[in-house]
């Protein structure tokens, strides 16, 4: 801890420092598993990442279960944040094409995402379930906005759930794709960003007798 910002902390009440501390823990937990994994993130190991005392820790979790579990609906709410102030007000199909390009610069920053994600399902099932219902419901919230508003039209409560899955499930393979590699993270080619626009703004099959496409 530099001078500069151990000055900044004793001026912190007691809620704020506490709140701190957490955030410390966190962040060093979201680095020791994105590099260790989830079996291999011990309390030493995050405590010392963090620079606090392992008693400190037991101060803010019952256990590291506990934490585990909080990790990555944490990490969530911090994407999501992240998604939406990068999301301007223009019309619904930009805007959630904004919010996918903001998906790709949230994983260069915290390019640890994709393992603690992927191994949540199976060393922190609550976290993993929780997240998921965290993001389905927000994203799920955004769209019944977008069909007020008239930019969505014929499309039921559960039809959304359906294509939320959809759209957060393209992102994970994208990124999986085009983002992650035995080099580390890298930003995705413009021609991702590009197709899922076209996707989204005209669909993948747009033939050009429109009377001629029934459902089959």
């Amino acid at each position: 801890m530099t001078q500069s910002t151990s000055a900044k902390v004793a001026k912190l009440n007691r809620v704020e420092r506490n709140a701190w501390t957490k955030q410390k823990i966190f962040d060093a937990a979201t680095k020791v598993v994105g590099k260790y994994g989830y079996a291999e993130a011990s309390v030493a190991r995050i405590t010392e990442a963090a620079g606090v005392a392992q008693g400190t820790f037991y101060n803010h979790f019952e256990n590291r279960q506990e934490l585990l579990d909080q990790l990555l609906p944490k990490i969530g709410f911090d994407m999501v944040r992240f998604i939406r102030e990068r999301t301007g007000t223009a019309e619904a199909a930009r805007q959630e094409i904004e919010r996918f390009s903001a998906f790709f610069d949230f994983i260069l920053e915290v390019p640890e995402f994709l393992r603690i994600l992927n191994e949540a399902e199976f060393f922190a099932p609550i976290g993993y379930q929780k997240h998921f219902d965290n993001i389905s419901s927000a994203y799920v919230r955004i769209l019944r906005r977008a069909r007020t508003a008239g930019a969505i039209i014929d499309y039921s409560d559960e039809e959304f759930e359906a294509t939320v899955q959809v759209l957060m499930g393209a992102r994970g393979y994208l990124s999986r794709r085009y983002s992650y590699s035995e080099h580390g993270v890298t930003a995705v080619p413009d021609y991702v960003i590009s197709a899922y626009r076209k996707l989204i703004t005209r669909g993948l099959f747009n033939p050009a007798d429109k009377d001629n496409n029934h459902d089959r």
